[in-house]
């Protein structure tokens, strides 16, 4: 999809000009992955970022918090609980 947008010259002027194509889609992707819109695997395919590490690294430039609660490290914990119990049982 193709948007057209007014923006005031007082605001492109601190714009690379080349690049500011690009920096309105990454400004979105963050706003839209920080407010719950977007995954972080939708963020690395919608800019084309080759890995999850490069997700993280462009959302870490980007002040962006990695989405990570409660939840998560209760899953987390479980999964190490689980994997040490395995560890266990699988010693001689």
């Amino acid at each position: 999809m193709q948007i057209t947008v007014d923006l005031p010259e007082e605001l492109i002027q601190h714009f690379n000009q080349d690049r500011l194509s690009r920096e309105i889609l990454e400004a979105l992707a963050v706003l839209a992955y920080q407010t719950e819109k977007i995954t972080h695997a939708e963020v690395g395919r919608i800019l084309g970022l080759p890995s999850r590490w490069a997700v993280d690294a462009f959302l870490k430039e980007h002040n962006a918090d990695l989405h990570y609660d409660k939840a998560d490290l209760e899953h987390d914990r479980e999964t190490l609980r689980q994997l040490k119990i395995k560890a266990t049982n699988n010693t001689p």
